[in-house]
């Protein structure tokens, strides 16, 4: 029998009920719970694609595995003008049901088992372990090619996990890391697979940035040498979009790893809604939508951070994406526990592994009114 981890987030329960009890300290306030510990999306599904979805309600018909083929073209065009890659085929995209469940199952659908390492960062996303072990096989945390020494058939992952920008982090990969680590993937014959779902929201500098609006893609020309062998990109509209109850996300890239996906897909009946497919192709199109949505969230981060920091909480990378990542240097749970008390209930690093101990993971998805109670909370503590 698989030996799975506790579901961490039952581990929060006496601590959202300890938030939950806090009573109101102003008129401005009132009290109660705010609720910073996921990254569940709280403004409307844009209305593009509400339409969307709507237009396509009559469907009476089994939708397609591999999605319908404009579905494939939007996911491409959409790289072209947001990513900085103008030679995804779309033979290998693929829609998804979420990207979580691409997360869990890819091990699994790639054939790898018992025997083969899957490795992905030391602080990051539970799933990437889960994966593994649902498959049968080792999971290994490292955060550097060096951490595996002198491979050996027995040393040697299967699937290396990249994601940037980082689920809990924020830290973002630049151009020359991901393409050194392609370039020694592909030495080994490694299987790269970079979970980027929250590349729409870099908040970095545009000269940073560079020529894209968005985080670099393990599919940029200039990472790939123009070919995205061996490569797979994992993407969800889940965040830029408001779209996490939609479940639309899709895995892109080498064209020969999607047919291998799609085979085990169609036997298995893992198949997007046909509505799902048509809201797709709408968010796609939509980049205004996006605009508006990270202004959303640009706002809520301002507000957030002065007040974190005042609260004594240094922000460590947090260059992107939907978190800030926090430390008091202590044990998480001490300032998850300090955070309860003021009625602010986040996420422990503890969560994304040992090397997350000491800092906690505060969500933006917050309504502008809870995120404002948040601030006048944190920084009503700082001043005593």
């Amino acid at each position: 029998m698989r030996t799975l981890p506790d579901f961490p987030w039952d581990s929060l329960v006496p601590y959202r009920e300890r938030a939950s009890a806090f009573s109101s300290i102003s008129s401005d306030d009132p009290g109660g719970l705010v609720d910073l510990s996921v990254g569940t999306p709280v403004d409307p599904t844009p209305a593009v694609v509400q339409r969307a979805l709507i237009d396509a309600a009559d469907a009476p018909g089994y939708p397609q595995t591999y999605g319908t083929p404009d579905l494939r073209e939007a996911v491409a065009l959409w790289f072209e003008a947001r990513r900085g890659v103008p030679d995804l085929d779309p033979a290998g995209v693929l829609p998804t049901i979420g990207s979580k469940e691409l997360v869990a199952w890819l091990p699994t659908l790639l054939g790898i088992g018992p025997g083969d390492i899957v490795a992905f960062p030391r602080v990051a996303y539970p799933t990437y372990d889960v994966g593994a072990r649902l498959a049968g096989a080792t999971p290994v945390a490292a955060d550097a090619t060096t951490a595996f020494g002198p491979l050996t058939a027995a040393t040697t992952p299967k699937l290396l996990w990249l994601n940037s920008p980082s689920n809990p982090t924020g830290k973002v990969l630049g151009i020359e890391h991901l393409a050194k680590v392609v370039g020694w993937a592909r030495d080994h014959g490694i299987v790269v697979a970079s979970d980027e779902c929250y590349a729409e929201l870099d908040w970095r500098p545009k000269e940073e940035r560079g020529r894209t609006p968005t985080t670099p893609s393990i599919l940029d020309p200039r990472v790939t040498g123009g070919s995205h062998e061996g490569l797979l990109c994992v993407y969800s509209l889940s965040k830029q979009s408001n779209l996490a109850g939609y479940r639309a996300a899709f895995v892109a890239g080498d064209p020969r790893l999607v047919t291998e996906i799609l085979e085990i897909r169609k036997h298995a009946g893992m198949m997007m809604p046909w509505p799902v497919q048509r809201a797709m192709v709408a968010a796609l199109a939509d980049h205004d939508h996006v605009a508006e949505q990270k202004t959303r969230y640009a706002g809520r981060r301002s507000r957030l951070i002065p007040a974190v920091e005042r609260f004594g909480l240094r922000i460590d990378d947090s260059e992107a994406g939907l978190y800030l990542w926090a430390s008091a240097d202590e044990d998480c749970w001490v300032t998850i526990g300090r955070l309860a008390e003021l009625g602010i209930l986040a996420a422990p690093g503890a969560f994304y592994g040992p090397a997350g101990e000491r800092h906690v993971r505060i969500a933006l998805t917050g309504t502008d009114e809870r995120i404002a109670a948040a601030a006048a909370r944190l920084s009503g503590a700082a001043e005593g």
